[in-house]
């Protein structure tokens, strides 16, 4: 009872490993999201033909003379019985052909079930177990079509004496236990829907080409072509756009779904997408290609002057060679800074000049004398010495005089009045000037 529990739970543990082996991209299920795989940004000239390019080898069509011959499975054995420790190849089975066994001495000792495709189970099965069978085995899956490639790998040791067979896990394969002589089964399961069933690849895969416009969000491109492996071709849209865009005939032989639009105009610019399905292998990817029509550069044209050569007999002055070379825009718009500096500065400077005089005129010619350094200026403070001028009017100045011209002047000026000098006044007109 407790042999038997141990294989169960050691087979649902196998069925785990096998079944997180395999992994599904996560927008398999909704093939209406996409990948991004790639994004470019591609310029061409205006009237010239642009090329998207979208490439993958994963999508390419082949088929051969069978049915199926995509999908395989192998059996390989690492032994040290023998001392090399070399991998050999045991045996291998199509899904649309017979099993094969490599070694003859394996004939009718190994084998795997017939209907192994459509149960999805490739345990290998192998009959009198002896010493030269122990070793490391491996299941490999092989699907060439979607590049799909899994790996489980079992053990098998040959009991002793007195050792009882069983099965166990040593933290990265199953292990089994088996006497010699005995049959035992190494287990490979895999029910995956893309090992067991049998799909028509051909309808399976579809290429198509968006096309949105400046402006117009993903959900809302516009469809230009569909491309299936079997041939079948939609394009859409009017019928100049149909000959203006194409993709090659022979896309899904060489997996080259580039687009190519020929005459280019500026309403080709826009975001482009190419969507690659594959339902069958869980493949849906999408580049983007964001492309901008340019003006086509002009041809510079080199002028050849052919100069005949000098007649050394003949004496020629020096050549002048006058080169006017245009002004660009940028030399105008700096000589136009200029001015303009030059006219802001004089107009700053007249502003002040104004704002003083209207100033100046506002205030006047009025002063506090009063108020000098924040003190009282008192008038009396300031004493005048008076004393040497009243003798002299008083006097009676008696001269002699050479002539009687000057003693005229001298009675004239002892005549005039004294004057009355007003000191405070003269004060101020020395102070505010």
């Amino acid at each position: 009872m407790e042999q038997l529990v141990k294989l169960l739970l050691w087979q649902i543990l196998l069925q785990q490993s096998s079944v997180g082996s395999y992994s599904v991209p996560a927008d398999a299920s909704n093939p209406s999201s996409s990948v991004v795989v790639s994004v470019l940004n591609i310029s061409a000239a205006l009237g010239s033909q642009a090329v998207l390019p979208c490439k993958s080898h994963r999508m390419v069509w082949t088929q051969d003379r069978l049915n199926d011959r995509q999908r395989v499975v192998h059996w390989d054995l690492l032994s040290s019985y023998f001392g090399d420790g070399r991998m050999e190849r045991l045996c291998d089975m199509y899904s649309a052909g017979d099993q094969r066994v490599y070694s003859s001495y394996n004939q009718g000792r190994i084998l795997m079930p017939e209907n192994a495709f459509a149960d999805g189970n490739f345990s290998l099965v192998i009959k009198g177990v002896a010493e030269s069978d122990a070793g490391t085995y491996s299941c490999n899956l092989h699907h060439h079509y979607c590049h799909l490639y899994e790996t489980v790998k079992v053990q098998l040791v040959i009991a002793k004496r007195d050792e009882e067979p069983g099965e166990y896990w040593d933290g990265e394969k199953p292990v089994l236990v088996a006497p010699a002589g005995s049959t035992v089964t190494l287990p490979c399961v895999n029910r995956q829907h893309i090992w067991t069933e049998r799909h028509s690849e051909e309808e399976q895969q579809v290429v198509h080409w968006d096309r949105q416009p400046p402006g117009v969000p993903q959900d809302r491109a516009d469809r230009l072509v569909d491309l299936y492996a079997s041939g079948e071709r939609r394009s859409y849209g009017p019928q100049f756009l149909r000959q203006k865009m194409n993709v090659s005939r022979g896309a899904f032989g060489l997996g080259d779904f580039s687009l190519r639009i020929s005459r280019l105009e500026s309403a080709d610019e826009g975001t482009y997408s190419c969507h690659l399905h594959h339902h069958y292998c869980g493949l849906h990817e999408r580049r983007i290609y964001h492309l901008a029509v340019t003006e086509p550069q002009r041809d510079s044209r080199v002028v050849n002057i052919t100069v005949p050569a000098a007649d050394p007999n003949v004496v020629r002055g020096h050549n002048v060679i006058n080169v006017i070379i245009p002004e660009g825009r940028m030399h105008f718009f700096q000589q136009l800074g200029y001015v303009l500096a030059t006219l802001l500065l004089f107009l700053v400077l007249l502003i002040i000049v104004a704002l003083v005089t209207r100033r100046r005129r506002h205030r006047g010619y009025e002063y506090n004398v009063k108020k000098y350094g924040e003190k009282d200026v008192n008038l009396k403070e300031f004493t005048v010495d008076t004393t040497d001028l009243t003798p002299h009017k008083s006097e009676d100045i008696r001269l002699d005089y050479k002539n009687n011209i000057l003693k005229e002047k001298a009675e004239q000026a002892r005549s005039c009045p004294a004057k009355n000098i007003d000191l405070d006044k003269d004060f101020r007109k020395e102070y505010c000037k």
